[in-house]
């Protein structure tokens, strides 16, 4: 494995790439990590530390399987120009995954591309990531896979989440998050919000949500015209068998897989 670093406007981004020894052209997977400060090996300061994305690229390299695997900006080693989180926007990541995937089409070893066929693994919101960035690939992209990938809009997601969760979230708390939100699908900010959903919904991140709430992963599934894979987990609390339930149906040709002992972070 080595460490590659990739400028793109805006941003430095930096991430770990690694091949199967023994292996000429092999297939290549970038693995987009999930909301949050989540890293490119699948950890993050909230109290996840799993590799679970490290582990992932292990059994991949194992399969003869290449991997890239990126920080996001403003996570882990990858840079922005501008370091505040108001100035995110769901968009960069999306382009940022298309300038991986364009490094890792143009890549040559010994006159010849260095690597066979690419696919692109999501996780989480990374699984949005990926099928947004696929709208418009910049380079001809094998296949797809959702890993715990949400079925929904993110608001119809964050709604269901806290109704599931009356100890942390009263009546009270889900009426405010569903104004809120409803607010934030208008494309409006909402200055006051609550400490307990302040985390969730503080003003400078709000423009990031106005930017992603547009996306809607059933519509951007339905209209790929390559491979699709739907790995579930039957424990997960945060994303349910119904949302891969919903991609598979929006996308009849794709494979769906439940992992009934898997929870969110694999």
């Amino acid at each position: 494995s080595r460490e590659v670093i990739l400028t793109v406007p805006g941003a430095e981004l930096h991430a770990t790439l690694q091949t199967p020894d023994g292996v000429v052209r092999p297939p290549i997977a970038l693995i987009i990590a999930g909301s949050g400060p989540t890293d490119r090996d699948g950890n993050n300061p909230l109290g996840v530390s799993v590799g679970s994305y490290r582990k992932l690229a292990d059994a991949l390299e194992a399969a003869g399987i290449a991997t890239l695997r990126p920080d996001k900006r403003l996570i882990g080693a990858s840079k922005a120009n501008d370091p505040s989180e108001a100035a995110l926007r769901f968009d960069d990541y999306v382009n940022d995954a298309r300038a991986w995937l364009t490094w890792m089409a143009t890549q040559q070893a010994g006159g010849n591309s260095a690597f066979g066929p690419l696919i692109l693994i999501g996780h989480s919101e990374g699984s949005l990531i990926g099928l947004a960035a696929l709208q418009a690939p910049p380079v001809p992209v094998a296949a797809f896979v959702s890993l715990a990938g949400p079925g929904e809009n993110l608001a119809a997601t964050v709604k269901r989440q806290l109704r599931a969760n009356p100890a942390t979230f009263p009546v009270a708390l889900v009426q405010e998050s569903d104004q809120i939100l409803d607010a934030l699908l208008r494309g409006q900010t909402v200055a006051q919000v609550s400490p307990t959903l302040a985390g969730l919904f503080r003003p400078s991140v709000q423009p990031y949500w106005i930017s992603e709430l547009k996306f809607d992963p059933v519509v951007l599934i339905a209209q790929l015209k390559l491979s699709v894979l739907i790995v579930q987990g039957g424990r997960d609390l945060q994303v349910g068998v119904s949302d891969a339930q919903k991609l598979a149906k929006a996308q009849p040709a794709a494979k769906l897989v439940v992992v009934p002992g898997m929870n969110h972070v694999l």
